[in-house]
């Protein structure tokens, strides 16, 4: 009904658009600003955006190619949550409109009253409490997962200090905001580095390796300040794994899977290294012909966080990010080194 409530006042263009998300509240609030926008007043008088989810991205996966982990299990990152949102003048500034607007019906606007107004539970938007707490509603991932309109509790009122009541589910934790850090982590994205690069041999070992300057653990930072609430999200490459592109190929390991150490994974090639085994690698037994082979790269990530709550460190679902590469592989029947 609190959706349809606004659904009502919104123009269908809108409703197709981000912005749809952002009229649910009224506000244009969607828990994935990057800055605060208002700062609490000595009056105890705050933003609309008090709940709104600050990220420091400062430490997350930079330069020209990054991308975005998915979950290696069927965990997903909540795709809506609730938090502070309104003070009671600001939540009276935004009802009484629709209210005076009856585009929601008599009977609807009536029960609203009751419950916000008439003391039943609250009175007056609980004005009396300003400064003691906030108003929560509900914020959505902008890029609206399923699951995102499944936030649907009224708005409720949280004493400063106190936890929400136990049976509002996403309402927002440290977990929760690491699990939501989690959606904005950001890894690098490179080739993997081959020897022979770009074309090989049949039956020839080709090398594979990554540098330990450009894989390391990444980390976002997302806090609620009203709250005092915090989580930090890292990400930490543990392992490659490589995937020829065809069945044609044996890996190195068999398993495909090179761990990092320190770092790097696999070793890089020298001269020296002709007559050794690749610690990590691929070797095609078939040429690719006129074409080439798409040699997949994915790494895995580690995932941990700590946050406000005091209790160490935690884990989250491990994470995982690929791509893809031509390797053009040429038939020999021999090859000196």
């Amino acid at each position: 009904m609190r959706i349809a409530t606004v659904l009502a006042l919104a123009s269908a263009p809108v409703l197709a658009s981000q912005a749809a998300y952002a009229d649910l509240d009224g506000k244009g609030n969607n828990g994935q600003g990057s800055q605060e926008h208002g700062d609490s007043s000595g009056d105890g008088k705050i933003s609309s955006t008090v709940g709104m989810i600050v990220y420091d991205r400062s430490k997350n996966g930079s330069g020209d190619s990054v991308g975005s982990i998915t979950s290696t299990t069927s965990w997903t990152p909540p795709a809506c949550w609730y938090a502070p949102k309104y003070t009671p003048a600001e939540l009276q500034a935004y009802l009484e409109p629709i209210w005076e607007a009856g585009s929601t019906g008599d009977g609807w606007d009536a029960t609203q009253r009751d419950r916000y107004v008439n003391g039943h539970p609250y009175k007056d938007f609980n004005k009396d409490k300003t400064g003691k707490g906030y108003w929560w509603d509900s914020y959505v991932n902008e890029s609206f997962p399923p699951g995102w309109d499944q936030c649907k509790e009224p708005y409720f009122w949280v004493d400063t200090g106190d936890a929400p009541p136990a049976n509002i589910k996403n309402a927002v934790t440290p977990e929760i905001l690491a699990q939501l850090a989690y959606n904005e982590i950001r890894v690098p994205s490179k080739d993997v580095s081959l020897a022979p690069a770009g074309t090989t041999k049949v039956n020839l070992p080709t090398w594979a390796w990554l540098d330990r300057a450009t894989f390391r653990p990444v980390s976002v930072t997302a806090r609620i300040d009203a709250l005092g609430m915090w989580a930090t999200t890292t990400a930490t490459p543990v392992s490659l794994k490589i995937e020829p592109g065809t069945s044609d190929a044996v890996t190195y390991p068999a398993s495909g899977v090179c761990e990092f150490d320190n770092g790097s994974v696999g070793e890089k090639y020298t001269a020296g290294d002709a007559d050794k085994t690749p610690p990590c690698g691929v070797k095609y037994l078939r040429s690719s012909g006129n074409g080439s082979y798409q040699l997949k790269a994915t790494i895995t990530w580690d995932i941990s966080w700590t946050g406000s709550d005091g209790g160490g460190t935690h884990d989250l679902a491990p994470g995982s990010f690929g791509r893809s590469q031509d390797v053009t592989v040429q038939e020999i029947q021999s090859v000196n080194r």
